[in-house]
């Protein structure tokens, strides 16, 4: 999210648990740092999306834009991830972009140090890529850590999440993006209420 009119209509009318910030410079979706002040303001809890960022540079935007977490998207280390967990009280969230298989004993090493997970599928543009992954995969998922599912949602997909849920309780949420967008960054609120009704029923 990043339109002002459009953050403050998901904020007031959809309200979320959270809502997506993406500060990746490669992105389409891409937040400048002169929107901070508006943003930091909105009545939400927010969540950055960083993508192999520097810790001096993530904790910045936690405080400029009034983070409540971090989502990591790249290929972040154990090391980094630990540096900023102890720099900083928000939660960290990291991402698990999953292609063919999950390497469950890559999530083990994570698991001490993250808040919880969150499956995207695998894409050369690290997110928003409109494509699905094998839900199946996390049948298996051998953790008691909340996760959260993404990758390709769309809202004929909510009775197929609130049936992985009843089977897999670990799963928290969804995190939506392209399956809800107008235009990149530019959420389509009203498909969105519709989608949050039909996924809480």
């Amino acid at each position: 999210m990043r339109e002002r009119v459009n953050c403050q209509q998901l904020a007031t009318t959809v309200v979320p648990d959270w809502m997506g910030l993406i500060f990746y410079p490669k992105s389409p979706r891409y937040v400048q740092e002169e929107e901070s002040n508006w943003i930091s303001n909105l009545p939400i809890k927010k969540v950055g999306v960083m993508v192999d960022e520097q810790p001096e540079l993530m904790l910045q935007k936690i405080s400029t834009f009034g983070l409540s977490a971090l989502q990591l998207h790249g290929g972040e280390s154990i090391e980094l991830v630990q540096e900023v967990k102890a720099a900083t009280e928000v939660e960290i969230w990291k991402v698990i972009s999953v292609g063919e298989t999950i390497d469950w004993k890559v999530l083990e090493a994570f698991a001490p140090h993250v808040d919880r997970f969150l499956f995207d599928t695998a894409s050369a543009s690290k997110g928003g890529s409109g494509k699905q992954f094998d839900w199946g995969l996390l049948e298996d998922y051998p953790f008691e850590k909340g996760f959260m599912l993404s990758g390709g949602v769309t809202g004929s997909h909510a009775p197929a999440i609130r049936n992985l849920a009843v089977r897999i309780p670990q799963l928290l949420g969804v995190d939506v993006n392209s399956g809800f967008e107008l235009t990149p960054g530019l959420k389509d609120i009203s498909a969105l209420q519709v989608f949050k009704q039909e996924l809480i029923k």
